[in-house]
């Protein structure tokens, strides 16, 4: 079985265990009056379930196969891709789930996309500071004045 069947496999897998966990754990703690709204807290965990695995099957099956083109991924060849820049934008990508909280969305979010644009080969020092203080300042105000949500600003050795 070829390499992306086997990862449609394991998603599937995954997302049959989301499935299960949406449809029979999730809506048995909801309290009795929750239970009369049109949607629930799992609707949309029970919609992402279905999607995945449909087209989980959809791959596993072999449904979307054609005929193989030129640019399709070869995972007999996966040595002669650019495996470290992916490998770097993921292990960013954990940094910035585990300093968001300690560090504050403000240094994390723009340390994260300054960290992404280097990665992916911006050399433009100042385009990369700016639009990422515009950006962070931006979603962070989006977030905390005009939807009321509390995203802390700064590391909280600075306080709240």
């Amino acid at each position: 079985m070829a390499l992306d069947r086997w990862v449609a496999l394991v998603l599937l897998g995954i997302c049959l265990t989301y499935g299960y966990t949406a449809w029979f754990m999730m809506d048995g703690a909801l309290p009795p009056i929750m239970k009369r709204l049109a949607v629930w807290p799992s609707s949309f965990p029970k919609v992402l379930s279905i999607a995945g695995i449909i087209l989980s099957l959809i791959v596993v099956l072999g449904i979307e196969k054609g005929e193989v083109k030129v640019g399709d991924i070869d995972y007999r060849r996966l040595h002669e891709y650019k495996l470290g820049p992916a490998l770097a934008l993921l292990g960013l990508m954990v940094a910035y789930a585990i300093l968001l909280r300690p560090a504050g969305f403000l240094l994390a979010t723009s340390g994260f996309l300054i960290g992404g644009s280097v990665i992916l080969g911006e050399r433009r020092w100042v385009v990369m500071i700016v639009v990422s203080a515009i950006a962070t300042f931006g979603i962070w105000y989006l977030v905390q004045e005009v939807l009321g949500i509390f995203l802390r600003p700064l590391p909280f050795f600075m306080g709240t």
